[in-house]
């Protein structure tokens, strides 16, 4: 079943039990723009016991807060009892609820006036209580009544402005605007996973340069992310980077960056030069030229941080890192040996390395002339020609009478290695290869 049907269904089953029952938020937003909502949010003056009574199987995500999800043949809906927020001591939960049977206090304590309208999912008729249409009109992010209350009861509405502004090609509202600039600072209080979410979709939803200048220009990206704003002014050799400073460079790569690209290519882009600003040399002696010694192994280190601060998974922090440790070997590609050639191409996720060096051409010289090359290598060799099957394993070493240790692995490459360049073809010339390196 589809989200939208689920939805309308839950509406139509609150109203004949006597109910209130409005999409809410973000999805009467998308439908107004003709955008397909992601998801759908139901509003209603019914309790969460009275939800859960009527759609038994249903999940309290947070009965506290009044949330019940509804869900049905893979679709799922939130429904939120109407209620108002009473103190907010955290910056990120209201102390207490008090639910309510008017959809007016409802939307008062919701974030932006564009995500506070209220649709009948029966004729389509909009409630604005908020001002949200003339908002929309005039494309403007603006908090419902007081921002600096807005931001007080959750700071990550900050980052969320952002977004929304980005994503929409929208302005956040002057006085919106002054009081992110003002709180930016306490953003900080988010958990990790909250921020590192929102920032992801800043990065994935198509507007990437243009939220990254948001965070700059608001004052955020400093607090969350103070390796990157170190970008700014930071200089580069401009016979290999034209376009500018380290910032400039990072802005053109997000800007190019696909929608809905993966979650990792992305912040692989945002950090993989993370460790050019503290190791910039400026150029010294007639024909010297800046210089970034180091700024990869730098890079890593202050890339694998930042994973770890904003919670990704091993697997996700193992994959940026591997971005931002191999983004400058592409230059290399066309002196390698085969054998090196070939494992450089195995590397896992091995299509972001490759986009990831696209787009920084793309920002900088230009030139794809290494790019094109390791995409020739792909298509012409055979995938059994880059992963053979081993010619030979540990047990085959064992039985020619050697023991476990350092030696074994260097023999396996060595033999790998032959494979890779063509130069062994069978387990026996494997066997042979390995006898005549121990003699």
């Amino acid at each position: 079943m589809h989200s939208r049907a689920l939805a309308e269904r839950i509406c139509a089953m609150l109203r004949e039990s006597g109910h209130q029952a409005w999409f809410v938020g973000g999805c009467v937003r998308d439908i107004l723009l003709g955008r397909e909502p992601a998801d759908f949010d139901v509003s209603t003056d019914a309790t969460p016991a009275r939800v859960l009574e009527l759609f038994p199987g249903s999940i309290s995500v947070g009965a506290q807060f009044g949330v019940i999800l509804v869900v049905e043949d893979g679709a799922k809906v939130e429904v939120a009892t109407f209620r108002s927020d009473v103190g907010c001591t955290d910056g990120r939960h209201p102390d207490r609820v008090v639910f309510s049977k008017s959809p007016q206090e409802d939307v008062l304590r919701r974030d932006f006036t564009i995500n506070g309208l209220l649709m009948d999912p029966r004729t389509g008729d909009v409630r604005d209580l908020v001002g949200g249409r003339a908002d929309m009109d005039a494309k403007l992010i603006r908090s419902i009544g007081d921002p600096a209350q807005r931001f007080a009861e959750d700071k990550l509405r900050m980052v969320r402005a952002v977004r929304f502004a980005a994503r929409l090609g929208y302005t956040i509202e002057p006085a919106t605007f002054a009081a992110i600039h003002k709180l930016a600072p306490e953003v900080a209080v988010v958990s990790a996973e909250r921020l590192r979410d929102e920032l992801t979709k800043i990065l994935t939803e198509g507007a990437a340069r243009c939220g990254f200048e948001l965070l700059d220009d608001s004052g955020l990206l400093a607090i969350l992310l103070p390796g990157i704003a170190k970008m700014k002014g930071v200089e580069q050799p401009p016979q290999f980077h034209p376009e500018g400073d380290v910032w400039m460079h990072t802005r053109m790569m997000l800007e190019t960056l696909a929608p809905s690209c993966s979650a990792t290519l992305a912040w692989g882009v945002l950090l993989h030069d993370v460790g050019k600003p503290p190791t910039f040399a400026p150029p010294t002696g007639p024909g010297g030229r800046i210089r970034f010694d180091g700024h990869v192994e730098v890079g890593m280190r202050m890339a694998e941080d930042i994973c770890r601060r904003f919670r990704f998974s091993n697997e996700e922090t193992e994959q940026i890192v591997a971005l931002v440790e191999h983004h400058l070997r592409f230059k290399d590609t066309p002196r390698m040996k085969a054998s090196t050639l070939k494992r450089f191409v195995r590397l896992p996720l091995f299509e972001e390395h490759l986009e990831l060096h696209r787009l920084d051409c793309l920002a900088s010289h230009r030139m794809l002339d290494n790019y094109d090359f390791v995409r020739r290598f792909l298509a012409e060799t055979p995938p059994e020609q880059v992963r053979p099957p081993r010619l030979i394993t540990g047990e085959d070493l064992k039985l020619l009478g050697l023991v476990p240790g350092p030696q074994f692995r260097s023999l396996l490459q060595a033999v790998e290695d032959a494979q890779l360049e063509g130069r062994l073809g069978s387990k026996e010339a494997a066997i042979e290869f390995v006898r005549a390196r121990i003699s």
